[in-house]
């Protein structure tokens, strides 16, 4: 926090999709640290996101990339989906694409760190893992810290070892996309409440926490568990500053925002959000994740036809409908007052501790 000169340990999740900077500023303004997604800009995109954020971000920001390795195309694999895709394509009218699959992600390059560079962010973030590094190198030459994402201790050690200097730990209640680089064997993840304290006593930086947290009592629970901060992303989709679908907006403020799942059938990659039609039926067995979705991020090009006719109808049978196991504490609040809220818990509970440390008061 001193280094960054923010007043509240609350980092604003960057959620591909579902945000601009808008979102990020109204964090800032707050005395947190709002987070720009970049895995989904074209570099135009980015370079106008950053103009923005370079001349009004009142505080430190994040930009944040995907670091995955792209796949090679398999032209059995996605015929294939084609196939399993057909039934709702139908349903809702939708044509499905000719040719080869089109990536809709693309991992940070030498091209995007040309266009970061003359801004120079204060913190640039990664999921999946870190860029080669080269990369890495010149980033951290201008000053600035690198976060990355872990789901497992042994990815916390590796991040630690390749130059991370703060460290996410994100538990499975988490939405969006799990930031599992090691391993794809879902079967290693687990709850923050699990995960934050192993990951604490594992590396020396910092460590912040992301998962189940909506409210002051969580961002209370992360403090106790070690945490030095927390990363909030469901809570934030709600703020009138965000840029969510109409119908995901409406699913997060139902009764349906309690049950979210894990699925692949979206992107190629596990992530938790709001079970819907897409993800019963395409899922095996009694899960809702699919053998037979494409590798990441190629799964989304047939989908992104049906999700679009499906929208058109009112529906959100075949959105991806991110979100968190916490959604159903979540409030429809402006950013910044969301932001103020959960820093204010922050600070209390540091206060409380220090008391209880040296028996005085709590603060």
């Amino acid at each position: 926090m001193q280094r960054l000169g923010v007043r509240w340990p609350v980092v604003q999740a960057p959620m591909a999709g579902s945000q601009g900077s808008a979102l990020a500023l109204a964090v800032c303004s707050a005395g947190g640290v709002g987070s720009l997604p970049a895995a989904t800009l074209s570099l135009d995109a980015l370079r106008q996101e950053l103009e923005i954020l370079s001349q009004q971000a009142q505080g430190a920001y994040s930009v944040n990339f995907f670091c995955h390795a792209p796949p090679p195309h398999d032209p059995v694999r996605e015929a294939a989906w084609l196939d399993a895709l057909r039934p709702l394509a139908d349903r809702f009218g939708a044509q499905l694409p000719a040719g080869q699959a089109v990536a809709a992600r693309a991992p940070f390059s030498p091209e995007a760190l040309a266009v970061i560079r003359p801004y120079r962010p204060p913190v640039v973030s990664f999921h999946f893992g870190l860029p080669a590094a080269p990369l890495l190198a010149e980033i951290k030459a201008w000053g600035a810290q690198v976060w990355s994402t872990a789901t497992t201790v042994d990815e916390a050690r590796w991040l630690e070892k390749n130059g991370a200097d703060v460290i996410i730990a994100q538990g499975l209640e988490a939405g969006g996309h799990r930031g599992m680089f090691l391993t794809a064997d879902v079967t290693t993840q687990t709850s923050l409440l699990a995960l934050l304290p192993q990951i604490v006593r594992a590396v020396q930086v910092p460590v912040l926490a992301a998962g189940g947290i909506a409210d002051a009592q969580g961002v209370r629970a992360a403090l106790a568990l070690g945490a030095a901060g927390v990363q909030v992303g469901t809570a934030y989709l709600l703020s009138p500053e965000a840029q969510t679908h109409p119908l995901h907006r409406a699913a997060l403020l139902s009764s349906r925002a309690g049950h979210t799942a894990l699925t692949n059938v979206f992107t190629g990659r596990p992530a938790r959000g709001i079970v819907n039609r897409a993800m019963r039926e395409l899922g095996d067995g009694a899960t809702c994740l699919s053998a037979r979705a494409p590798a990441f991020p190629l799964a989304g090009w047939a989908m992104a036809p049906i999700r679009a006719a499906a929208e058109a109808a009112g529906l959100d049978d075949c959105t991806p409908l991110w979100a968190g196991q916490a959604a159903p504490l979540c409030e429809p609040l402006p950013a910044a007052e969301l932001t103020r809220r959960l820093g204010a818990a922050a600070l209390a509970a540091w206060g409380a501790d220090a008391g209880a440390a040296t028996g005085g008061p709590s603060a």
